[in-house]
This record gives C-alpha cells, sequence and structure tokens, in this order.
C-alpha cells in the first residue's frame, strides 16, 4: 500500500493501535512515550506488527515524502462486533444475552476508556484534512474512563432487565488475583491536546452513541447487532 500511495501521490492513514505502547509504565499514554513492549512475547506478533508499520511509513515519509497520517487507536467498540472476539464489551453483552452471570475479575474497579466506531471514524476523517506537515502519531480514544463494574452493570441494565424475563443475569465476582496466560496490556486515552491542535479545532464532541455510564445508547445498537448473532 505504501508503495502504491507512492506511485499514484496519495495520501494515506495508518490504523495504528494503543498497543504499541506494549504494558506501559507510563499513564495515559503520550505519543512521545516509545512504549514497554516484549518482542518475544504471546501477544508480540500484533505488537511489534504494528510497531513495524509506523516505521515503514515514517521511512516513506522521510525518504519518499510521502504524505502520511498515522492514528493510534484506543479501545474501540460498535456494531458488527463478533460474539466471540474476547473483548470485554462484546463479552459482557453476550453473556447477558444468554442469561448467564457477567464475569467481573477482582473488584471491577479497574477502569477503562471506550470509543464509538463513529466517533473514531470521525476522528480519521479530521485527520486526513489536515496539512500535510501533521503526520502524528496521534492517540484516538475516549478520554473519559469508567470501572469495569460500571460497565457489567449497564449492561445488566439494558439487557437483564429488558431482553430477559425467564432469566436474570447478575453480576459473579471473581476476587483475588488471576493469571492469565495472555495478560492484556494496560490501556487508557487521556484527553488529547495534540488532537485538538493538530487538526486546527477542538476535538469532536462525541456523538450519542459515546459509551459512558449514564450515557448508554451506543450499546443498544450493540446488543441489537449480537443479539441477532446466530452465535449467541
Amino acid at each position: 500500500m505504501l508503495g502504491l500511495a507512492k506511485r499514484v501521490g496519495a495520501r494515506i492513514l495508518q490504523a495504528s493501535t494503543s498497543e504499541v505502547y506494549g504494558d506501559p509504565s507510563v499513564h495515559p499514554q503520550r505519543e512521545e512515550y516509545w512504549g514497554n513492549v516484549n518482542p518475544n512475547g504471546i501477544r508480540a506478533c500484533y505488537d511489534e506488527g504494528k510497531r513495524c508499520a509506523e516505521t515503514l511509513f515514517f521511512d516513506y515519509h522521510r525518504q519518499h515524502k510521502l504524505e502520511i497520517k498515522v492514528l493510534r487507536i484506543f479501545n474501540t467498540y460498535g456494531p458488527r462486533m463478533h460474539p466471540n472476539d474476547g473483548r470485554v464489551v462484546s463479552n459482557f453483552i453476550v453473556q447477558a444475552l444468554r442469561g448467564e452471570d457477567i464475569t467481573v475479575f477482582g473488584d471491577g474497579q479497574q477502569s477503562r476508556s471506550f470509543c464509538y466506531v463513529d466517533d473514531l471514524v470521525r476522528a480519521m476523517l479530521l485527520m486526513m484534512d489536515t496539512p500535510a506537515s501533521v503526520t502524528g502519531p496521534i492517540n484516538v480514544g475516549n478520554p473519559d474512563e469508567f470501572t469495569i463494574l460500571e460497565l457489567a452493570e449497564l449492561v445488566l441494565r439494558k439487557v437483564g432487565g429488558a431482553r430477559r424475563s425467564a432469566t436474570s443475569p447478575c453480576l459473579a465476582m471473581i476476587r483475588g488475583s488471576v493469571s492469565l496466560t495472555s495478560p492484556k496490556p494496560r490501556h487508557c486515552c487521556n484527553g488529547n491536546p495534540r488532537l485538538a491542535s493538530k487538526m486546527g479545532s477542538s476535538p469532536p464532541p462525541p456523538t450519542s452513541e459515546s459509551f459512558s455510564p449514564t450515557d448508554d445508547s451506543g450499546t443498544g445498537a450493540v446488543i441489537d447487532c449480537l443479539e441477532s448473532s446466530p452465535d449467541v
């Protein structure tokens, strides 16, 4: 794709990821942070693949003056998520739709931020409209954090109350330390002043589907999509 963009003189965007930061020791992660990545770990193939892609983009930019845009995408959710993709939003919704208890590890106070897919697409379009001098990388995500317990309670309200009458899923808390064979790095995307300054305006306001403990309309679209899946 880089060779094609060079040949036709196109501007090209790399949908990179927060995984380039690995298991970060800095919170929140700013774009200047180089990350804390294990090149031989179980997640290394994905992490290093994205890091390599960013390297190639900037090499083409430096050597061939190719117009590039690099966005590092943080936790994103929306319709058409696969029921078995292992993400916490779809996991909770699928459990509730099946009438199963929602499983929360620990005390549920670990925090996450989730960006609705429509907001991510808007950020991509804004980034593509920036001047050629704006290459990124730029973090893109939801600046607001909330706890996993709040997410679980939100799903229970949306699914447990409205969709299930015969069964009523509840929270199944698993307390204490949990050993995971494939640890998920800790990522959070807080407010990003660079995004505002580089795009020439303040970041776009969240859509009505943006996720928060009080504004849960976005989960409805995901629930409707997952509910119609033959795998649920």
